[in-house]
């Protein structure tokens, strides 16, 4: 499955700093914008499963919104 996500890049001293604000506390950096946006894909996929692992024996649904 694929999904896509708004991240912000921020460039630094060091490269870029990279979140995604759909994704509280999901960060990454990389040295170039490139390395960046591939670190915050890896970031999201670990978010995305660690949000599963706690979720596992939960009652979730999913809802559409329509923005």
């Amino acid at each position: 499955m694929t999904s896509r996500y708004k991240v912000v890049l921020i460039p630094s001293d060091e490269g870029f700093a990279v979140s995604c604000p759909g994704l509280p506390g999901c960060w990454s950096q990389g040295a170039t914008e490139a390395a960046a946006l591939d670190n915050i894909q890896d970031a999201i996929r670990e978010y995305l499963l660690a949000v599963a692992e706690t979720t596992r024996n939960s009652l979730v649904r999913e809802v559409e919104v329509l923005v």
